[in-house]
């Protein structure tokens, strides 16, 4: 079946089942282009709280379909590819964080949002690429802190405010393959171009680029940016979005080629598979749901 009519037979089932298609912004601009509602894991995830939905078809990797299904738990989560994963969020186990816990009872541990259901169910509470520095300034200064699981994120928070904190020796592989010369020759090739990064990156790359930003604050920003040519040091789905919602714009990848292969698993075969089949389902005990949840009803809460 070609994708136009694969894109065809998505709407018609999805429309008949009752089904809304959530997409992150790294997944392949097809199946971008068949979702209801495109966005970064925890946007999409208050969405799906939001639409209360009878089904949702998840796009992206496994903790975001788990996040989602935590937010809404009334709805059936269906994730068309559970081989989709994260290596960064696989960095961090609930045994481990138990562990640390224990020989460090009186500590706050602060999760980022790219964790497992059994990690934020461990965890004091959550934070976004977005509001990181948010959360961390907001736990009380004579408090210890953990951050976890990206060591990157963390570093540029810490430096941002000036908070010491213990990090995780987590990381994204694809982000932190990003070297600071890389954008010297980006800006060599496009000198009129300016960098923005994911902060996900290390330090010295965030240090070096014009915007530190989650894909979901960048999507915010370009339309009011004064700058017409950027490069983008994120994972290359983000470029679809943003050149279909800025066409006045010239955007640029880091690199050929910046890619997450997990997020790239889930084709509209899959998605047509998932709709039709109702597979697979997303499943997670009442007691891990309502445990995970409370890290980001607490995250949510801080003004």
């Amino acid at each position: 079946m070609i994708q136009a009519e694969l894109m065809t037979e998505i709407r018609k089932w999805k429309k008949e089942s009752n089904t809304f298609i959530f997409a992150h912004n790294y997944t392949l601009p097809e199946v971008q282009d068949i979702a209801d509602f495109t966005g970064d894991s925890l946007e999409l995830s208050i969405k799906a709280k939001e639409v209360k939905a009878e089904k949702i078809i998840f796009c992206g990797v496994s903790f975001m379909a788990e996040t989602a299904k935590i937010l809404s738990p009334e709805s059936k989560v269906l994730h068309p590819v559970p081989a989709a994963g994260c290596a960064m969020a696989d960095m961090a186990t609930a045994e481990k964080i138990r562990q640390y816990r224990e020989k460090n009872p009186d500590t706050v541990i602060v999760a980022y949002v790219n964790t497992t259901a059994a990690v934020k169910a461990e965890v004091d509470i959550c934070c976004t690429s977005a509001n990181a520095e948010k959360i961390v300034a907001s736990i009380p200064e004579d408090k210890k802190i953990l951050f976890l699981p990206d060591r990157n994120l963390g570093r540029n928070v810490m430096n941002s405010l000036g908070r010491k904190m213990d990090l995780w020796a987590g990381y994204c592989p694809v982000h932190d393959n990003i070297r600071a010369e890389m954008l010297d020759e980006a800006r060599r090739l496009h000198p009129q171009a300016a960098v923005m990064v994911h902060p996900e990156c290390a330090e010295d790359v965030v240090k070096n680029a014009e915007y530190a930003m989650s894909t979901g604050a960048m999507l915010r920003f370009l339309p009011k940016a004064t700058e017409k040519e950027f490069i983008v040091g994120t994972e290359e789905g983000i470029l679809h979005r943003m050149r279909k919602e800025n066409p006045d714009k010239i955007f640029h990848p880091l690199l050929p080629q910046i890619v997450c292969p997990d997020m790239k698993k889930i084709t509209l075969e899959d998605v047509l598979k998932s709709l039709k089949e109702e597979v697979y389902e997303v499943k997670l005990t009442v007691e891990m749901m309502d445990k995970a949840r409370k890290c980001i009803e607490n995250m949510l809460a801080v003004k």
